[in-house]
């Protein structure tokens, strides 16, 4: 995850998930590598960026809105998300958008 994902010529859609930790680890490193896994065997997964320092920001690319939705969807994604709303995060926000442009150094 620490390298700049090569996504395809847009339009795509980036998740962005920001994030503030509890001070709880409780498997929180383990369910953020499965959910990594489980993400790259999804239709329509793109890639993945994550950077944490005090806040943690996650981006996830996907080909359209359905493939985001099936990600939300999922059984283990839920049992994760469960876990981060009573566990492991004292804030987060996760928004959804279309990239319609793109440009790289």
């Amino acid at each position: 995850m620490s390298d700049i994902v090569k996504t395809p010529t847009p339009p795509y859609y980036a998740v962005i998930f920001s994030s503030i930790r509890t001070e709880l680890d409780e498997g929180y490193g383990e369910t953020a590598e499965r959910m990594v896994e489980l993400a790259e065997q999804q239709p329509g997964f793109l890639g993945v960026e994550s950077a944490r320092n005090g806040l943690g920001i996650t981006v996830s690319y996907w080909k359209d809105l359905e493939s985001i939705k099936q990600w939300k969807a999922h059984v283990e994604h839920i049992q994760a998300q469960k876990m981060g709303r009573n566990k492991w995060y004292a804030a987060f926000t996760t928004r959804i958008a279309k990239v319609e442009r793109e440009y790289s150094l």
